[in-house]
């Protein structure tokens, strides 16, 4: 059960390291919890720049040297979320009661790469996520009939959301008109439909059902994990690995995870998912069957998807208006489900919410999906 969790704001935070970020997450975690960093039995931490070594054990070694295992997790934009699904079942394995899971990230400025310095995707456009995820809206218009007008709606849904949320990179909202009239970055996504770069921390505490008495948490505010599947890329016809180039990918991923739960799509009250363009949004929702395929922009124009909607989708404001810090991002997602889940979202609090699911995707192909329920 998640029994705890805590954000650092996302932005920009040049006056603090790596290790303050993380620490300023953490720290907040274990007061939600209830425990302490003598009760935690194992951390995983999720993050991708080089920032030095063991950087996980750096940053915890300020609460104290307890000895404890601390696994140091890189899994591009997924690393957040596959810290925490590592600490999921390092709990049901029976091996810890509790765990940590927490991520942190201090991204560049500019476009990210993901391949190394001398690969030849770096000088052949192969290697420009927004470029690949223009390419991947520019067939799913042509496929699907949707207007760009549409793929603007999922960003202007995203900042009204975050302008209700004090850890939000931008707050300020757009009608589609601006969105559509910012800066053109990769035909046809302009600037204000590509999520910001940015820094951050996030983390999660875990504990198992059975010793939440042990530790004194309050088991009214724990939120259950139904279901935690983690997949990576296979053969396919188009031949890519790459997230941004790679639609539908979560499908796999997600009919795990709905068999794991024994839930379906129709018990969904609410869904994260890794929008680092406004076209990732769309076919995540539709790759996680909330839509059916080339009709989630059509959901979103009829407003289903925003917070008052049947299927609100990224209640925080996602990718494209919190920002992205790759290590935290995942925990992020947690973060507000949990926040959601306990009714505890003040002004974008999703009514009656019991069900809701947290998805995040990375180069390679690396997909989490992770469903949590109020109870």
């Amino acid at each position: 059960m998640v029994v705890g969790v805590g954000l650092h704001p996302f932005g920009r935070f040049p006056d603090k390291d790596l290790s303050a970020l993380a620490i300023e997450a953490v720290l907040p975690a274990l007061k939600d919890a209830g425990v302490k960093w003598k009760d935690i039995a194992i951390a995983y931490f999720g993050h991708v720049y080089y920032h030095g070594m063991s950087m996980g054990e750096t940053t915890l070694s300020k609460l104290g040297l307890t000895g404890v295992p601390i696994v140091n997790v890189e899994n591009a934009c997924s690393s957040g979320s596959t810290a925490f699904w590592q600490a999921y079942w390092g709990i049901t394995t029976g091996l810890y009661d509790t765990a940590l899971a927490f991520g942190a990230e201090k991204v560049p400025r500019g476009p990210v790469t993901v391949t190394a310095e001398d690969s030849p995707e770096r000088y052949i456009g192969g290697d420009h996520m927004m470029a690949g995820y223009a390419l991947r809206s520019k067939r799913y218009m042509e496929e699907t009939g949707a207007p760009a007008t549409a793929l603007a709606q999922v960003s202007v849904k995203a900042r009204q959301n975050a302008a209700m949320n004090p850890y939000a990179h931008r707050k300020d909202t757009y009608t589609v008109e601006e969105v559509l009239n910012s800066r053109m970055i990769a035909d046809p996504l302009t600037l204000y439909q590509c999520c910001p770069t940015s820094e951050g921390g996030a983390a999660a505490v875990l504990c198992a059902r059975e010793n939440l008495a042990d530790y004194g948490i309050d088991e009214s505010r724990a939120v259950s994990i139904a279901a935690a599947v983690l997949t990576s890329g296979d053969y396919n016809g188009r031949g890519a690995d790459h997230s941004a180039f790679s639609p539908y990918r979560t499908e796999p991923a997600a009919l795990q995870a709905y068999e794991m739960s024994s839930l379906g799509p129709e018990d969904v009250d609410l869904v994260q998912v890794h929008d680092a363009a406004t076209i990732g949004e769309l076919q995540q929702i539709e790759s996680l069957h909330l839509f059916p395929f080339g009709e989630a922009w059509r959901g979103t124009v009829e407003g289903r998807t925003a917070l008052t909607g049947d299927v609100p989708v990224n209640t925080d404001g996602g990718l494209l208006a919190m920002g992205h810090p790759f290590g935290a991002s995942g925990i992020r997602m947690i973060h507000e489900t949990v926040t959601q889940l306990r009714g505890e979202a003040g002004p974008r609090q999703v009514a009656n919410a019991r069900v809701g699911v947290a998805q995040c995707s990375g180069a390679g192909d690396v997909t989490t999906v992770h469903i949590l329920m109020r109870g």
